[in-house]
């Protein structure tokens, strides 16, 4: 049923005009059509509900509505082949479910409403009510003409529609419409042939390049803000014996489950250094001493690092390298940062952060990809195996693997369990395109369009293709010390625990709504959705009928669930747990960074500062269905969740877009719970300086 509400990809340039009844959309369509020397897609709609009038004196009814989507789509389909350039359409699903909303209090199938917001256009002409209205068969609300335009203005601007209203008489839209037409076909990419053969090796689209340039051309929305989630609105806090039930629920109810951890890898540890490779490049210590540097800079980064580097785990390693090379304090301080840092050193500044010495231990130092085997053996074994995904960075793969035969076979023999370990690279695929500041494909000097990785969102594909019952995720930076690995398991198997009691009634719930259930059963369910998987109901629910109540249940229970630990907010930087509300006036649960935030709202700051939790990447997830079915976890995403940021290259400035994070807008049509977790469960390291904090003292 999906496949038939989908639009076929496609580089022509689609027109739709839209709007309420009598205002000469098809007038309209005709004569675009007749002047591009093109086709026009017809309204299904009309003949399909004037054959029912003809036949049965009936007018729409609810069951109509996705019948007249799948037609309508169909029609458009068929005529996108053999659109020469551009496709003129007298409607599309986006105005069927305006109409669902105007005649069914509101309904909106979920089929039809997913299609509707996902289908894209690329510019609407929004018609009018200043022409005479004409009746006809199946015209019925000449009185509501300006109550039903508002309707179709509102939903164009909701769902960030590129539109444009015509008005005047017919000669008047028209030459508004063409004119509008022929902007758009100016902007429009002419793809060359070493374009064309990019775009194949990266695995990339024309459609896809083509979305992104509209992204660029319209810009991404700040979210809106509703309230910050707190504990007891949002956030559970689960007391010290319910949280012994649910770690003793999870351990006696793995049989049969396969685990898996999925680990972020790929970042290089250079961010980690930003200040001491400055410190390299500006103190010499031949021309002042490190007192003097220190007092004229105020580098407190530097100073704490010098202060404290005999604590780190390859201060001693580092050491031994420059023995001799210095004679006062300065020159040992700028030989022992350098040589960490060069390539003929450590070149720690160039390593992958999951294989830096983190912690001391008995062989030297403990990598985080070391200490993620420890904590898995803890939480995320079955039958005495464990098993482990790492995102890395194609120029990392032979180091992770050599990291992989050092460290597997100790802390196999150590906690007894046997390592599945496994990789994948970030996808060329999910690249995004680079613009110009005119929106259009930055180039480089050789002629090649400019794409940029995703960012961590794009990682969604990799968490895509995993297979497991459960899924952890955790940064590679956030592990911790030996003496704090038993709290932190205990943490994970308490998450654990709690996705499992929740999924086991979400699966019962589901399976029953396939068949006719009363309406005290629904309000069980819907009681179950509202306080356990925080799903916020519309305002109109309870006048919903019996089949509208089960289809919107059902449409909540069968998503993904996480459940994501968050610690008390303690100055550490990172997303918060948010309520937002989406262009539709759906209001859910989500992880939200400030940069999606309008700092110049009072109203939208008031509420970020209300936060009194945020994110540490601490997430456990149920990925398949109550039939054990995987879900498509890229149905689930919010495209209109991403990032546009402002770059330079090559002395030119452009604009760059990042997809929407993995935990942010990636995840955005999950069924979320956020529950508070002990701080010793998140010790991220983002500068050297963070191994120096107790957390990372063994």
């Amino acid at each position: 049923m999906e496949k038939a509400l989908e639009q076929q990809p496609t580089n022509i340039v689609k027109i739709v005009v839209f709007g309420p009844e009598s205002t000469g959309k098809t007038t309209l369509a005709k004569q675009l059509a007749e002047h591009y020397k093109t086709h026009w897609v017809p309204e299904y709609a009309r003949d399909y509900l004037q054959k029912k009038w003809d036949q049965e004196q009936k007018v729409c009814e609810l069951k109509d509505l996705i019948p007249i989507a799948q037609g309508q789509m169909k029609l458009e389909n068929e005529l996108l082949a053999k659109a020469n350039k551009l496709l003129v359409c007298d409607t599309d699903i986006l105005e069927t479910m305006v109409y669902s909303q105007a005649y069914f209090e509101g309904y909106v199938d979920p089929l039809l409403e997913k299609y509707a917001v996902q289908n894209q256009y690329d510019l609407y002409f929004l018609t009018d009510i200043d022409v005479p209205w004409v009746k006809d068969d199946l015209r019925d609300r000449p009185d509501k003409r300006a109550e039903m335009f508002t309707l179709f203005e509102t939903a164009l601007t909701a769902h960030n529609r590129n539109f444009v209203i015509l008005k005047g008489n017919e000669k008047q839209r028209f030459k508004k419409a063409t004119g509008e037409i022929d902007k758009l076909l100016i902007t429009m990419i002419d793809f060359t042939e070493k374009d064309n053969v990019q775009l194949e090796q990266k695995g990339i689209s024309k459609e896809k390049v083509l979305q992104q340039v509209e992204i660029f051309k319209k810009g991404i929305p700040f979210v809106n803000l509703t309230s910050a989630a707190v504990v007891g609105e949002g956030i559970l806090r689960i007391e010290a014996e319910q949280q012994e039930k649910l770690v003793s629920y999870y351990e006696e109810n793995l049989a049969g489950l396969t685990l898996l951890k999925f680990v972020p890898a790929s970042g290089a540890a250079s961010r980690m250094f930003k200040a001491m490779f400055s410190f390299v490049d500006a103190y010499n210590p031949s021309e002042e001493t490190l007192d003097a540097y220190l007092s004229r800079t105020g580098d407190k980064a530097v100073e704490q690092f010098i202060a404290g580097m005999h604590n780190l785990p390859f201060h001693d390693e580092l050491l031994s390298k420059i023995e001799g090379s210095y004679s006062n304090e300065g020159e040992k301080a700028h030989a022992f940062i350098k040589t960490m840092l060069a390539e003929d050193g450590l070149n720690y500044g160039f390593y992958p952060k999951g294989l830096l010495p983190f912690h001391k231990c008995k062989h030297g130092g403990a990598t985080p990809f070391k200490e993620h085997l420890k904590e898995a053996a803890l939480y995320a074994k079955t039958d005495g195996s464990a098993n482990l995904h790492f995102t890395i960075s194609p120029q990392h793969d032979t180091m992770f693997k050599e990291e992989e035969g050092i460290s597997v076979p100790r802390i196999s023999q150590k906690t007894d369990t046997k390592f599945n370990v496994s990789y994948s690279y970030q996808k060329t695929a999910t690249d995004t395109l680079a613009v110009a500041m005119d929106n259009t494909p930055f180039r480089e000097p050789d002629g090649s369009i400019l794409f940029r990785p995703g960012g961590h969102g794009a990682l969604i594909e990799n968490l895509n293709e995993q297979d497991a019952d459960i899924i952890y995720i955790k940064n590679i930076d956030n592990v911790v010390i030996d003496e704090n690995l038993e709290a932190v398991g205990n943490s994970k198997k308490m998450l654990g625990g709690l996705l499992l009691k929740i999924q086991t009634k979400c699966f019962a719930y589901a399976k029953a709504l396939e068949e006719d259930v009363n309406l005290a059963f629904l309000a069980e369910i819907s009681a179950f959705a509202q306080n356990q998987l925080n799903v916020v109901f519309p305002d109109d629910f309870e006048t919903y009928g019996a089949h509208e109540k089960a289809a919107f249940l059902k449409d909540k229970l069968n998503r993904p669930i996480r459940i994501c630990g968050m610690v008390k907010n303690e100055g550490e930087p990172g997303g918060g747990p948010f309520f937002i509300k989406d262009p539709e006036g759906n209001v859910s649960l989500q992880i939200i960074e400030s940069a999606q935030i309008n700092m110049e709202d009072s109203a939208q700051v008031s509420i970020l500062n209300n936060a009194t939790h945020f994110n540490p990447v601490d997430i456990v997830c149920g990925v398949k269905d109550y039939k054990g079915n995987k879900f498509d976890l890229v149905e689930f995403v919010d495209h209109r969740q991403g990032f546009i940021t402002g770059k330079t290259k090559n002395g030119k400035e452009l604009k760059a877009l990042e997809l929407p994070g993995l935990w942010n807008g990636a995840m955005a049509f999950w069924n979320t719970i956020f529950v508070e977790v002990p701080l010793v469960t998140f010790n991220p390291v983002k500068t050297v300086n963070d191994l120096l904090k107790p957390s990372h003292q063994a």
